[in-house]
């Protein structure tokens, strides 16, 4: 077996892990700031990202195993790494320190981000590439959402 199906799967659950232990600390905080009434609950939240999760770690392992080992791979590769530290930095500003707007900004970078990959992946794997559309489209919802809860919170 390729190391990659095990190492992959494990960064991102280490991702995964570190993030949602932000989130959970930042939870009773969370619980006294206005939220619109639309707002998903914790539950649906969590799957959608244990799906995007579960699709990252497909579409890094097939870009790992089909592409070139060339300049275009590593910058591929790096931008999974910068991919994976926005998603936490989201985590930290929004629920570690309530920073409500710059979590917003963030956002929109990470959601550039997942863009980004989409866009360099696709000539690698047009699989991996639209793997990584469900992550960007809620990155725009998770955007607008922010960005409400934000302007609630002024």
């Amino acid at each position: 077996m390729k190391q990659n199906y095990l190492i992959i799967p494990l960064i991102v659950i280490l991702v995964a892990l570190w993030g949602g232990f932000i989130t959970s600390t930042g939870m009773a905080w969370y619980k006294t700031i206005g939220i619109p009434s639309w707002t998903p609950s914790g539950g649906f939240i969590g799957a959608i990202w244990a799906f995007i999760f579960i699709l990252s770690a497909a579409s890094a392992i097939i870009v790992w195993n089909k592409a070139a080992r060339n300049q275009r791979f590593w910058i591929i590769i790096l931008l999974f790494i910068m991919n994976a530290l926005l998603n936490i930095l989201w985590s930290n500003l929004f629920f570690g320190k309530g920073l409500i707007g710059w979590a917003a900004v963030e956002a929109v970078i990470l959601d550039f981000s997942v863009w980004a990959l989409v866009i360099l992946i696709r000539s690698v794997s047009k699989l991996a590439s639209a793997l990584l559309l469900p992550y960007a489209g809620w990155v725009i919802f998770a955007i607008y959402l922010n960005y409400i809860i934000w302007m609630l919170n002024k």
